[in-house]
């Protein structure tokens, strides 16, 4: 293993722990918090942060207005696909939510021709094909206790594919610092907008601050470390590090939240994230 492989495998360990982190924070607050506020005090802690990196670094001066409706475009399918999300873990195993999410990069596949213009081999939709076979696994439609938070993880996994695309598209003249102060901006605006609709926007507690200050921190730190591990390291080598997460949850799942370890969940994402892995490697044979 190369020294570079050996620090994108570390940055991806600190992106499993910053989604777990922000998953378990986001299950804690959310007896307090509809998803709506969790994302407006989310985003405040994000730019918070963002432009006192931005500020201090010099990096300012990235922030620019060149592809507004793009940067608005791609930070509404990011909010609606959080939003599920925090949803989802709210009413579904967390493992099962996880899981599910692992369909993100295949979504990738099937809406990458449509919104990109890029070629899909069949091989590559054979391969999809058993990846959504694992979610079957996953969700087990035919055993009667399908929770509704799986159909919103599975719709938060079709945005955060549109999000992916999108940020693609950007990232051709943007830089990070700049998608992150419009991520964090804009969705400041939107969650304010949601949560305050109805005039009653509940503020944190006491208990609750650390949890949302987590959430607005490892959300952050998970994509800081996505983006570092990715620039030293092909996707295909470094994103199977990803389904670490997997198991990790199902731990935490039944360590704090009593929730059961089914081994056809964990088989069922094997499955899932194994066909994701193996579209990465087809890309790059292209």
């Amino acid at each position: 293993m190369t020294p570079e492989t050996m620090r994108a495998a570390v940055w991806m360990i600190g992106s499993v722990l910053s989604f777990t982190s922000m998953a378990v924070a986001g299950r804690v607050v959310s007896t307090d918090l509809d998803t709506f506020e969790i994302m407006l005090f989310r985003s405040c802690v994000g730019v918070v942060v963002v432009l006192t990196l931005a500020f201090g670094t010099g990096r300012w001066r990235e922030i620019t207005t060149r592809n507004l409706p793009l940067q608005v475009v791609r930070n509404i399918t990011h909010f609606t696909g959080q939003n599920l999300w925090f949803l989802a873990i709210t009413l579904a195993p967390l493992a099962q939510v996880f899981a599910v999410e692992f369909t993100s990069p295949l979504w990738v596949l099937l809406l990458a021709p449509l919104i990109l213009g890029e070629r899909v081999r069949p091989v590559q939709l054979a391969v999809a094909a058993i990846g959504f076979a694992g979610v079957l696994l996953v969700a087990q439609p035919f055993s009667g206790n399908v929770s509704i938070g799986l159909l919103w993880g599975g719709l938060a996994a079709v945005f955060f594919a549109l999000t992916n695309l999108l940020t693609r598209r950007l990232t051709r003249d943007e830089t990070v610092t700049g998608i992150l102060f419009w991520l964090t901006t804009l969705q400041l605006l939107f969650g304010l907008a949601c949560a305050g609709y109805d005039g009653d926007i509940a503020l944190p507690t006491a208990a609750t601050l650390p949890w949302v200050v987590i959430i607005g921190l490892a959300g952050l730190c998970a994509h800081w470390c996505l983006t570092n591990a990715l620039s030293l390291a092909p996707a295909s080598t470094v994103m199977p590090i990803d389904f670490a997460r997997l198991p990790l949850i199902a731990v935490i799942g039944a360590l704090f939240f009593a929730e059961a370890l089914d081994p056809l969940v964990l088989l069922g994402g094997a499955i899932v994230f194994g066909a994701a892995w193996a579209n990465l490697r087809l890309a790059r044979a292209v």
